[in-house]
């Protein structure tokens, strides 16, 4: 018992070598010398809970290294001092707002000459990784001669996802040490692997457990430790004639999730590889000019933007969540996901609907989901006995937080709340998932109108990050803030909204989908549309988008909002009705606009007959916009950065442009006003420029 106490222990405790001198030299570094003349060099960033490479560091590395050169241990041994893992990547601040391509490339050649030293030290060196090791992070590893994970350990390059690829001479060391066949779309994608994956191709020599690390690390310092080597089909693939049929067939892939013009960072990857992939040298210099062009991209600057906004919306949910047990009443497409969303994030779910067969679907659904996301068959089992079926709504006396998902009828949400609200402990919270209900009118016939708050999902919950957080003028302050801390608490971003029809993301996206149904009517193919909106960034078209929500809730969600708005949106056409009353209702039915078969839209090749226009552009596009400026001038958001997350966050729209907002802003506020008083003058009042526009900054 005592020994696997030890373990237990031994697992959290971090073996970081000889304990350090008071007096070390360094802010960021810890180094010693055990007794066999091995040193350690601990990496531990100063004031962080996670390191992260920035400028300073790289240059104090420098002066460590200075320091390796003339001491000539016995071996080096490089780990990090943090819990967190190993190195997080770059410090993303150092990238913002970067305009000179010249200055970018001159800072990352002086971080080069250091990672190259780092790799010359002529000792054995050896890099143990815990937790996360990520970008500059791995870049690290790789510079070191052999590589031990611990179990747990993730590696993976997320830099395409900020508009970049690896720049430490990552694209090099990678692509020579792993089969670039596998090497290559780790980059491409930015995907995360295990320590067990890693192991398997060849990026780690060995996994080991934290109590082990001692053993581990003697067997690599003294040359027992079998290394992985790169394949001869390794220098195969890196040869000329190979590297250029397959980097033909990268592009191809790539084009297939983005065009060029977007996200130019994975078709700058293949180059570089395809061009420099047999001759180390001039690929690690290749390498430095490409990722300083990349640098100063709008795209990479705006995706940049985009890591801040979600650092920005995190921060809103502040900390001490109080919920353990939610009960979710309605278990359909949301109201299920919901459940098992929930259920996913270590909190106890009971489900309610008034039919058995809807919650055995959303637990069918839910086990899909984990089965795709959840390694251990242990870790499943204990997810899906979280979530709890709950015919007679029992969980409802005991639950901190009730969801409601029932459809979007307003007689039917009051008549729930009448059975429920009697039962509901003192203190638990009362949320409603409408999408188009004020609160103002649901809380009308609540006892405690008080404790009744929007929690906003949105489709597919397991996919997009954002969730509304509604209040109306009678919101308890501190039940807002719990509910804030939930969101955060279940790995999602919260935006703060006030109670208005649409709230912030069904407002900015009703015209966006209704524009495209009035371009249906004036007989424009309806592939057109959705190629406009996709040539403008967006990842699926209007049409598409009407299809995946649902065209009964685009109904519901168009005429609740006409009738507070009226002519500010397009009308609905008849025939949507007609179309409605047929049961012809999207993905969900297997046909809207689309025939839909196992989930997927069946376009064809999305062969646009022909070119779509700018100004169709325009008109899907720049309603947004202008009603998110609506949205800041009648006080529903207070912040035009949040605005921008919560539109990315909640529709995905076009990411390299850093929001509706941003983009309007880039394009220039007259430009757009001026846009919009012409298609006025075409098409009628629905594009009239918000009065806000004339204090937007």
């Amino acid at each position: 018992m005592d020994s696997q106490i030890m373990n237990v222990l031994g697992d959290r405790l971090l073996e970081l070598g000889p304990k350090p001198d008071a007096s070390s030299p360094y802010k960021n570094f810890r180094l010693t010398r055990d007794g066999d003349g091995v040193a350690w060099l601990l990496f531990d960033r100063e004031g962080t809970s996670a390191n992260t490479l920035s400028a300073d560091l790289i240059e104090e590395l420098d002066k460590v290294l200075s320091e390796l050169e003339g001491q000539r241990p016995t071996g080096l041994v490089i780990r990090s001092a943090k819990k967190s893992g190993f190195i997080a990547g770059a410090d993303v601040n150092a990238f913002r707002g970067a305009t000179d391509v010249a200055a970018v490339e001159t800072e990352i050649g002086r971080a080069h000459a250091v990672i190259d030293r780092l790799e010359a030290l002529r000792v054995p060196s050896v890099a143990v990784i815990h937790g996360f090791c990520l970008g500059g992070g791995l870049e690290v590893a790789l510079a070191c001669q052999m590589r031990i994970a611990i179990e747990g350990a993730r590696f993976g390059f997320p830099e395409v996802m900020l508009g970049l690829h690896p720049g430490l001479g990552g694209t090099v060391r990678f692509t020579q040490l792993v089969n670039p066949m596998q090497a290559m779309p780790l980059m491409l994608t930015g995907k995360t692997i295990d320590a067990r994956r890693a192991k398997s191709l060849g990026l780690v020599d060995a996994v080991t457990q934290e109590r082990h690390v001692r053993n581990a690390m003697k067997d690599a310092v003294s040359g027992r430790l079998k290394r992985a080597k790169p394949g001869l089909l390794n220098n195969l693939v890196n040869l000329g004639f190979a590297r250029g049929f397959l980097a033909g067939r990268m592009r191809s892939e790539a084009a297939k999730a983005a065009r060029e013009e977007h996200y130019p960072a994975p078709y700058a990857l293949i180059d570089l590889w395809e061009k420099h992939g047999g001759d180390r040298r001039a690929m690690l210099n290749a390498e430095k000019a490409s990722f300083a062009r990349l640098m100063v991209t709008p795209t990479a600057q705006n995706l940049i933007r985009v890591f801040f906004l979600r650092e920005q919306m995190k921060k809103l949910a502040g900390s001490g969540n109080k919920i353990e047990h939610v009960h979710v009443i309605g278990a359909g497409a949301m109201g299920g996901d919901i459940a098992a969303w929930c259920a996913g994030q270590d909190l106890r779910v009971t489900l309610a609907d008034m039919k058995p067969e809807p919650i055995a679907g959303a637990i069918k659904r839910a086990a899909d989901l984990y089965g795709k996301i959840l390694r251990k068959r242990t870790a499943m089992r204990d997810v899906l006995d979280r979530l709890m079926p709950d015919m007679h709504a029992e969980g409802v006396r005991n639950a901190d937080l009730i969801i409601e998902a029932v459809p979007e009828k307003l007689e039917l949400k009051q008549k729930v709340y009448a059975g429920i609200e009697p039962k509901m402990k003192p203190g638990a919270i009362l949320a409603t998932n409408t999408s188009s209900i004020p609160l103002q009118d649901l809380r009308t016939t609540l006892q405690k109108p008080e404790r009744l708050v929007g929690l906003h999902f949105f489709n597919p919950v397991s996919r997009l990050q954002l969730v509304e957080v509604v209040s109306h003028d009678g919101t308890d302050v501190q039940l807002l803030a719990e509910a804030l801390a939930f969101v955060g608490a279940i790995d999602r971003l919260p935006l703060p909204v006030k109670s208005s029809p649409g709230f912030l993301v069904n407002r900015a996206l009703t015209p966006y989908m209704l524009e495209a149904m009035l371009m249906l009517d004036e007989k424009i193919d309806k592939t057109v549309i959705d190629a406009a909106a996709k040539k403008f960034g967006m990842p699926m078209g209007p049409i598409e988008l009407a299809d995946q929500v649902g065209l009964d809730i685009c109904l519901d969600v168009g005429d609740m909002l006409r009738s507070k708005f009226g002519d500010q949106l397009p009308p609905t056409p008849a025939w949507l009705r007609e179309k409605v009353a047929k049961g012809e209702l999207g993905r969900k039915t297997g046909k809207g606009f689309y025939t839909w078969k196992g989930g997927k839209a069946e376009t064809g090749a999305m062969s646009a007959i022909s070119e779509p226009s700018a100004e169709m552009i325009d008109r899907l596009i720049l309603p947004m916009s202008n009603v998110c400026v609506a949205c800041l001038r009648e006080g529903i958001v207070d912040n035009a950065d949040v605005v921008d997350g919560a539109v990315i966050f909640g529709t995905g729209y076009a990411p390299f442009r850093g929001g509706p907002l941003n983009y309007a802003r880039t394009r220039g506020v007259e430009n757009v006003v001026s846009t919009l008083d012409a298609l006025t003058d075409k098409f009628g009042g629905r594009f009239v420029p918000d009065a806000g526009w004339e204090t937007f900054k």
